[in-house]
């Protein structure tokens, strides 16, 4: 397993090109199932995640090819029983059990799986396909879906952490070809998902609501193929301002969409970090000096899950004692215990881990325990002393193209070699 090499210390310069979102090509590749016609999908990152869903179309029979950041699919001739070696190995996969279901009136997929930051459950999935008229069975790791015909209801999606982002997706997709008008409330309001509605807009849905956590679809009978450019991925721009921020530097986020970062920046700002925004890109500029900040990680538009390890790592280098919640995922601390291993002060007391900053951290072998557990910990050896080696970045490359080369083009020391 490949691992990362890091001398810290080195501020971060320059112009980065912030990729396409993997959290919003993901549902999208599923939404290709919905239609015979081809879709091309272009801005497409190069990730383990998305070459992974690209053999899973594939072993349902769509033909896919993926060159120079496009994907063109052509599914049109499937089947609706998925690979259970793929699927089981990446959550978002199950956002195919919809489409198919939808196009096919029937779909055997296997249980997902992902990183392990915290149960993740897929009931709110069943419970919304169940409401459209599908009659599910789950038996020896698979979920099996059967309906003649989709029909509108009304279904509420909200958990116990609030909206789910892939149930409201499944739900979303499945109901474009159901009779009649679903109503979809307390949907994820997050950007990924408003870009997979106006992915199925542009496909022939009749979709209202994008963007507001009511979203009323009426069935049409089939749709057609669409060509779509994927938004910006609103986590490798905040993971980079992070970066920016912890290593003192001033870097230019090209592709950055502000608009989608808005909890982000008003915790880096709170920090004192500066961020200017100009036409088609995002300049984050370190302060003289890093303030601690509180924060819960909440739904869209609140701050997200998704970057509370990135901001725990800023935090450790803030004078002065920060603490961060998380009401996400129950298990989203065991970057905690590696960044203590470069010297951070953090202390878990229940859903919060108290940082208490303003130590310098110093390079240590880590061990990357999932996707954004391993890019904090990436920050933490570009802003620590000495060496840093970071084990098992497998879990990098599902959600950030070529980090490594990235940065060093902003300066960096970082290595890409072989390693446990």
């Amino acid at each position: 397993m490949d691992s990362f090499l890091i001398h810290g210390g080195t501020p971060l310069y320059g112009d980065v090109q912030i990729g396409g979102s993997k959290n919003a090509v993901l549902p999208i590749m599923a939404a290709t199932l919905l239609t015979a016609e081809t879709c091309v999908i272009r801005r497409v990152p190069d990730l383990s995640d998305v070459r992974f869903m690209v053999k899973i179309l594939e072993s349902l029979g769509a033909e896919v090819h993926f060159a120079g950041g496009t994907l063109t699919i052509r599914a049109s001739a499937i089947q609706g029983f998925g690979d259970y070696e793929l699927i089981r190995k990446m959550r978002g996969s199950i956002c195919i059990l919809g489409p198919l279901v939808a196009r096919l009136q029937t779909a055997t997929v296997s249980l997902p799986g992902g990183c392990i930051i915290g149960t993740r459950p897929i009931d709110l999935h069943l419970k919304g396909l169940a409401a459209l008229g599908a009659k599910l069975t789950i038996d020896s790791g698979y979920i099996r879906a059967e309906a003649p015909r989709l029909k509108g209801a009304i279904i509420f999606l909200g958990g116990r952490a609030g909206p789910t982002v892939l149930g409201t997706a499944n739900i979303l997709m499945a109901a474009t070809l159901a009779d009649g008008v679903t109503l979809i409330e307390s949907a994820a309001c997050e950007p990924e998902v408003v870009d997979l509605a106006n992915f199925l807009s542009s496909m022939g849905a009749k979709i209202s609501g994008i963007g507001s956590p009511t979203l009323t679809v009426t069935g049409v009978e089939e749709l057609h193929g669409t060509d779509h450019e994927v938004i910006g991925d609103r986590i490798e721009a905040g993971t980079f301002a992070a970066a920016a921020a912890a290593t003192g530097g001033e870097v230019v986020l090209h592709g950055a969409r502000p608009e989608h970062l808005t909890a982000v920046l008003d915790k880096l700002h709170e920090a004192g970090v500066r961020a200017e925004r100009t036409q088609g890109a995002l300049t984050i500029k370190a302060g003289s000096a890093l303030r601690p900040v509180d924060v819960t990680t909440m739904p869209y538009p609140g701050f997200p899950t998704d970057m509370q390890a990135q901001l725990m790592t800023l935090m450790c280098l803030a004078s002065g004692t920060s603490v961060i919640t998380e009401r996400i995922f129950e298990s989203r601390f065991m970057h905690a215990a590696e960044l203590m291993r470069l010297g951070a002060d953090i202390s878990i007391e229940g859903p919060s881990a108290i940082v208490k900053g303003g130590r310098p951290l110093s390079g240590a072998p880590v061990m990357a325990s999932d996707l954004r557990a391993s890019a904090a910990l990436v920050i933490a050896g570009l802003a620590g002393r000495g060496d840093t080696r970071v084990n098992r970045v497998y879990h990098l490359d599902r959600g950030y193209e070529k980090m490594e080369e990235k940065l060093r083009r902003l300066g960096a020391k970082i290595e890409r070699v072989d390693g446990e």
